[in-house]
């Protein structure tokens, strides 16, 4: 849908808020921002992805933790949107900078959405990819359905307290067993649908042709060539 804005508009109060779930862009951005923009994220598969993703984006240079150091942040929202916005607004708070952030993680249907936000900690501290995919494949022993979904959402915050979010999903299953080197998190035993490989099998650009955060981060790279054809981004 279209970006929109909250009731209380940044006419009376507050930042204004451009909400895009479909790939389509405002009509127009009332707002400026810097063209250094920090990614929000240690995890360095994530920046890895990023990267790549951002890679066709022109006029913008790209920060990371090594470039411009940041906090963590507690991911204390109950949402992935909560979360990424969470994560995002802080940094732009520390940084000065617009900042870019992700929350995401794995909706399994016979887990009632688990482990969903808790995904990186589903086996508790610290975060472990090996066990958590041990203990999902545990919690799945014997299960018939194992439909399950990555989520991805993409919060870009301003120093202006303008923010824009986009989201991103790719459906699949849980494989019976972990498989697969390549890739992060859940990827080795999550399978695609319509693939017999999992997400650790396949190249990292065929991954990233399909996967929830090349969904997201396309629709926000729509909007920042936008910002930018537009004269919304500023040196």
């Amino acid at each position: 849908m279209r970006g929109r804005r909250p009731a209380s508009s940044r006419d009376r109060a507050g930042p204004r808020c451009f909400l895009s779930t479909c790939g389509k862009t405002p009509s127009h951005f009332p707002l400026r921002m810097t063209n250094r923009l920090l990614l929000g994220t240690k995890n360095q598969g994530k920046l890895v992805e990023f990267r790549e993703l951002l890679r066709g984006v022109r006029g913008v240079e790209f920060l990371t933790i090594a470039e411009r150091p940041f906090a963590d942040v507690e991911e204390t929202g109950e949402t992935f949107l909560e979360n990424a916005l969470l994560k995002a607004r802080a940094i732009c708070g520390e940084t000065g900078l617009a900042v870019l952030a992700e929350d995401a993680g794995l909706d399994v249907a016979a887990l009632g959405g688990a482990p969903g936000v808790r995904s990186a900690r589903f086996s508790g501290e610290p975060v472990d990819y090996a066990r958590n995919n041990a203990l999902l494949l545990e919690r799945l022993r014997g299960v018939a359905d194992r439909q399950a979904r990555f989520v991805a959402v993409t919060a870009l915050v301003l120093p202006s307290g303008d923010f824009f979010v986009t989201s991103g999903a790719l459906h699949g299953r849980i494989a019976q067993k972990a498989a697969g080197q390549g890739g992060f998190g859940y990827d080795p035993v999550f399978i695609p649908e319509g693939m017999v490989r999992t997400l650790a099998e396949i190249p990292l650009a065929e991954k990233n042709e399909i996967s929830h955060r090349r969904r997201s981060i396309a629709r926000m790279t729509t909007l920042l060539a936008t910002l930018e054809r537009e004269g919304a981004l500023s040196s």
